[in-house]
């Protein structure tokens, strides 16, 4: 089933939408909660708990795009129950590592202006995202957006744990400079 057919059915609220997002999208937001939580109780809670979230949310939004729209709730959701659980204080797990490395090349929150620097911060991303080579994109994006730890990345892209490794401590690099140039840092 398409996209803009699965989105229909929600706007039309059959609940049929539901079982169709979850037969096309499960195993992807099972993998981001699971990513993020390393716990598959919780991550199965986190997708259903996004199912929710894109019912509610439907009638107002219509995305044209289910995968990244779903996996952005997901990841939300996700985020928001590993911060629930305090992981990210004891350093349990891939998220709390992955957001560890990321940290050195970008600033840390201390003044009133916090949202506002956030959504400038994302958009640079965003545009540095754009800059780097498609491959080098997708390993960044792999570690830091959806939480995956560097032996799964490596696999996936067919490269050893090592220059996985090195890959994203370079990337990390660049995007310290890029942000530090954009007077982000």
């Amino acid at each position: 089933m398409e996209d803009r057919e699965i989105v229909d059915l929600y706007w039309q609220r059959s609940e049929e939408a539901i079982p169709r997002t979850a037969a096309k999208f499960g195993g992807y937001c099972r993998t981001i909660a699971y990513n993020i939580l390393s716990d598959a109780q919780d991550a199965e809670e986190c997708v259903n708990d996004t199912w929710l979230k894109a019912w509610n949310s439907m009638p107002k939004n219509r995305p044209t795009v289910l995968a990244p729209y779903l996996g952005k709730l997901t990841r939300w959701i996700s985020l928001t129950r590993l911060r629930e659980r305090n992981s990210l204080k004891r350093g349990g797990g891939e998220t709390a590592l992955a957001l560890d490395e990321l940290a050195e090349a970008i600033p840390a929150e201390n003044d009133t202006q916090h949202e506002l620097e956030i959504k400038e911060l994302s958009a640079a991303i965003r545009d540095f995202l754009e800059i780097l080579d498609e491959t080098e994109s997708q390993v960044f994006l792999s570690r830091y957006w959806y939480m995956a730890p560097v032996n799964e990345i490596a696999e996936k892209f067919g490269f050893t744990q090592s220059k996985t490794a090195s890959m994203l401590h370079r990337t990390r690099a660049k995007l310290l400079q890029y942000l530090t140039e954009e007077g982000l840092c």
